[in-house]
């Protein structure tokens, strides 16, 4: 008669977009440029290696 269960919490994916965001302002916290610099300079360089994959 225990209510102890073991429910497991839902978790969602973070998207794309969500992780560049979220690298881009905290590389603007640490160097003190524009996130929207980083940003722009991340999906610059991931549309310049977009053919290439991680083994």
């Amino acid at each position: 008669m225990s209510n102890n269960r073991n429910e497991q919490a839902t978790y969602a994916k973070p998207s794309r977009a969500d992780i560049t965001r979220s690298v881009a302002t905290s590389t603007a916290v640490e160097t003190g440029q524009p996130s929207a610099k980083i940003e722009a300079s991340l999906e610059a360089a991931r549309k310049k290696f977009a053919h290439l994959r991680l083994a």
